[in-house]
C-alpha cells in the first residue's frame, strides 16, 4: 500500500470515529454536479499514476487522480482511446471524477456507457477499509457488478483509488454530416438512422440541423457518403468536442439546464426554452426557468427522468430542490441499504445525492 494511500486511508478512519463529513475533491472540474455538500475536504487528486496497460489486452489501469488528459495520450499513442468519450469540464478533469461521476459523451450510445468499461476498482470504504472488486482483465468478472456501482455513486459509496477500463482502438476513419431540419424531422432522421446497419457513433440535433458522426474504415467511409445524405461538416471534430464539453452556443448562457433521459421517439414535451438532442434523441438538454416540478411533471408523464445539470443556485436562492428525480420507494430502499453497507456514517459527500439518506 503507497505511503499515499495510507494517508487517505487514516483520514478517512478519522473522520469516521468522529462522524465528520469528508467533502472528496480531485481536479474539481465536475464540483458543480450533483446537491449541495460540505464537509472536510478530502484531498484525492494527488493519488494518481498510470499502473499497468496493455496495449494488445485493451485494458489500463491507473490510480484515480491520474489526469483525464494523460489517460487519453497515454491511449493515443498506441492508436486507443475510451470509447464512452468522457467529457473533461476542464483540464484538472481526473480518472476518478470521470467514474464517479459517470459521465459519457456523444459516442455513448453506440459504444457504451462509462459503467460498461469498468472492469475492476479499489475502492476505500466510509469505514476507512481498502476493498477491491473485478479484474484488470477483461475475461476475469469477478465482482464485476460491484465495480460499476461506482460509475455515478460521485463518492457516496467510497472514494475510488484506482480504477481498470476497457479500451478500444481509435476508428481508422469518420466523418460528420449535417442535415437541415425542424424539430420533429430530426427526431424521425435520428431514429431512422439508428435503426439502419450504419456506423453511427454520434447524433445530435442542435435546433438548426442533425449532424451525424459515422466511424468506421476509409472504404467503409466512401461507401457510405455514396448512400446517406448531407453536407459534410469538415470541422466535425472540434464540433463533437464542444458538444461534449458543453462549448456548443447552446450552453452559452446561465440559465438553469437540465438534463432529459427519455425514448428516442418521444415527441417535444411542450415544454419553454431552449433545447439540444444528443444520443440521437435520448438525452436532451433543455435551458428553461419553468419550475422543476412542471419539468418533472412533464418527463415524468413520457417514462424519463430529469436531472437539474447546472446553475442549480437559480433554485437554491428560492428553496431548497434535490437536483435529481426523485427515486421510487422501492429503488430508494436499495440505494439506502448500499450505502450502509459502504459509508455506514454516511460521511461521504452527505447530502450529494439524495439528502442525508444518501
Amino acid at each position: 500500500m503507497s505511503d499515499i494511500t495510507q494517508q487517505l486511508q487514516a483520514q478517512v478512519q478519522r473522520a469516521f470515529q468522529a462522524n465528520n463529513p469528508l467533502l472528496i475533491r480531485g481536479g474539481g472540474s465536475k464540483f458543480f454536479y450533483g446537491n449541495a455538500c460540505d464537509g472536510e475536504v478530502f484531498a484525492a487528486g494527488e493519488h494518481r499514476g498510470i499502473i499497468e496497460y496493455e496495449p494488445k489486452e485493451l485494458v489500463i489501469t491507473a490510480r484515480a487522480g491520474t489526469p483525464l488528459k494523460d489517460i487519453e495520450s497515454t491511449l493515443a499513442q498506441h492508436g486507443q482511446m475510451l470509447a464512452f468519450e468522457p467529457p473533461y469540464f476542464g483540464l484538472a478533469a481526473t480518472l476518478g471524477g470521470t467514474i464517479a461521476c459517470g459521465f459519457s459523451g456523444p459516442r455513448r450510445p453506440f459504444a457504451g456507457s462509462a459503467r460498461d468499461f469498468v472492469l475492476g476498482c479499489k475502492v476505500l470504504t466510509g469505514k476507512g477499509e481498502v476493498i477491491e472488486f473485478g479484474g484488470k482483465v477483461i475475461k476475469n468478472v469477478a465482482g464485476y457488478d460491484v465495480s460499476r456501482l461506482m460509475a455515478g455513486a460521485l463518492g457516496t459509496l467510497g472514494v475510488i483509488l484506482e480504477v481498470s477500463l476497457k479500451v478500444l482502438p481509435v476508428p481508422e476513419a469518420e466523418t460528420t454530416l449535417a442535415i437541415a431540419a425542424h424539430t420533429n424531422e430530426a427526431i424521425d432522421i435520428m431514429n431512422a438512422r439508428a435503426g439502419q446497419p450504419l456506423p453511427l457513433s454520434g447524433a445530435v440535433y442542435d435546433g438548426e440541423a442533425v449532424v451525424m458522426r459515422f466511424s468506421s474504415t476509409e472504404l467503409g467511409i466512401k461507401e457510405l457518403r455514396k448512400k446517406i445524405a448531407g453536407d459534410e461538416l469538415k470541422q466535425g471534430p472540434e464540433f463533437w468536442r464542444q458538444v461534449k464539453e458543453q462549448q456548443h452556443f447552446f450552453f452559452a448562457n446561465d440559465m438553469p439546464l437540465w438534463r432529459l433521459s427519455l425514448a428516442p421517439a418521444t415527441l417535444p414535451l411542450g415544454l419553454p426554452g431552449s433545447w439540444l438532442f444528443d444520443w440521437g434523441g435520448a438525452l436532451r438538454w433543455l435551458k428553461t426557468d419553468a419550475s422543476p416540478r412542471d419539468v418533472r411533471d412533464a418527463v415524468a408523464a413520457e417514462g424519463g427522468h430529469a436531472t437539474l445539470f447546472k446553475h442549480r443556485e437559480f433554485w437554491e436562492r428560492q428553496q431548497p430542490y434535490c437536483v435529481f428525480h426523485p427515486l421510487p420507494s422501492a429503488l430508494m430502499a436499495i440505494h439506502q441499504k448500499l450505502k450502509t453497507a459502504f459509508d455506514p456514517a454516511k460521511i461521504l459527500n452527505r447530502h450529494r445525492l439524495y439528502e442525508d439518506r444518501i
